[in-house]
């Protein structure tokens, strides 16, 4: 299978950091450091339903197929 080096559509954990980034967000304070960042995301990862990650996973083969579909081209969800 041919698909982008980098592709968002294959690398579930861009989806991951994308979930982590949402929570970060709404969060009532926003880190003032590094340090503060870690710690949240942390707590944030803890806190990640794991059926979120469960059906990440189950998605995979859909993704691949729809890559092969577009020849390697980026599918936007």
């Amino acid at each position: 299978m041919d698909w982008p080096a980098y592709s968002p559509d294959l690398n579930p954990i861009e989806h991951v950091w994308d979930a982590l980034g949402r929570r970060i967000a709404t969060r009532l304070h926003n880190p003032e450091n590094t340090q503060q960042l870690n710690q949240m995301l942390i707590e944030e990862w803890a806190l990640l339903p794991q059926e979120m990650l469960h059906q990440l996973d189950l998605s995979m083969r859909r993704r691949c197929e729809a890559t092969i579909a577009v020849k390697g081209g980026h599918i936007p969800y």
